[in-house]
């Protein structure tokens, strides 16, 4: 009986997908009501795949939340191209975010051709709407409703919390039926040790200029769980000399800030005290190394 009840729910996995900065690593952080992926002004700032699980009385929604689409030369960001495609393959429905407060839609366009090719159920959220005048809302829902069909459009703002439930409620509806895909008590599938990683680079990201973070990346290189302390040794590497100076600072002051930062969060998520140490090594051409790359996990 209970096993009937359990399996008599709305089940499957929806892909955000988007231009970068779209607000889709805010949108999951906001319907999970905790952090799980990066969160940074700066564009490009998700590199990989992260599920996020959302349990309700009526269904489960599996949010994967995918790297902005845009035209890319380099190496790292065919790759981060690819991924974020790959998922339109995998998922039941497609959520695709539109940054409602921008006026430049090339990017978008770019995203529709490739829904052109999909035959996946695709629900538009326009967001950041508390940064948009009404008036170019309800003329952007027609716009967009002439571009492709989508089963629903609906005007949001990720970080406001708004409309964001009437969002949960139509991809519930559009979910196919089944059981449960994870347990209930779980909200991500990636390790501690990979949200440890993302949370040094949030703070790269935040904290550096324009030209570092999209040559950065993080290595968890320890990660030991003593009686009442986490021990973490983790490197962020760069491609040249003249960044590494730049992220250790002036006598180790912006290195520090890095770290002092991201412990903070890390002890947050784990809930218990944390000794991170953090170093800084020069990887030179890593962005376009195929074997680097896949020692670095994209």
């Amino acid at each position: 009986m209970n096993k009937k009840k359990q399996e008599d729910i709305q089940s499957g996995f929806v892909g955000i997908i988007g231009a970068p900065n779209a607000g889709k690593s805010t949108l999951l952080n906001q319907v999970l009501g905790q952090k799980i992926s990066i969160t940074s002004k700066k564009p490009q700032t998700t590199r990989d795949r992260i599920l996020g699980i959302i349990n309700r009385p009526l269904s489960q929604i599996i949010f994967v939340d995918t790297p902005g689409i845009h035209k890319s030369t380099s190496l790292l960001n065919r790759r981060i191209i690819d991924q974020a495609i790959m998922a339109l393959e995998d998922v039941d429905i497609i959520l695709f975010m539109v940054d409602a407060s921008n006026r430049n839609y090339s990017a978008e366009k770019l995203i529709i051709s490739q829904l052109n090719k999909s035959t996946k159920q695709v629900v538009l959220a326009l967001n950041k709407i508390d940064l948009t005048k009404k008036a170019i809302i309800y003329s952007l829902v027609e716009e967009f409703r002439k571009m492709y069909d989508f089963k629903v459009i609906i005007p949001i703002s990720a970080k406001k919390n708004l409309q964001i439930k009437n969002l949960l409620e139509e991809v519930e509806i559009l979910l196919p039926r089944g059981h449960r895909l994870f347990p209930e008590e779980t909200f991500t599938d990636v390790s501690e040790k990979f949200m440890v990683k993302e949370i040094i680079r949030e703070k790269v990201f935040r904290m550096t200029g324009m030209e570092i973070p999209y040559s950065s990346a993080v290595t968890v290189d320890s990660f030991a769980v003593e009686k009442k302390l986490i021990v973490i040794h983790a490197s962020i590497h760069v491609v040249r000399n003249s960044q590494k100076g730049i992220i250790i600072g002036k006598k180790g002051s912006m290195l520090s800030k890095i770290g002092s930062r991201a412990r903070k969060d890390i002890e947050q998520m784990t809930g218990q005290k944390v000794l991170l140490k953090l170093f800084v090594k020069v990887t030179k051409n890593w962005i376009g190394n195929a074997k680097m790359l896949n020692e670095f996990g994209y």
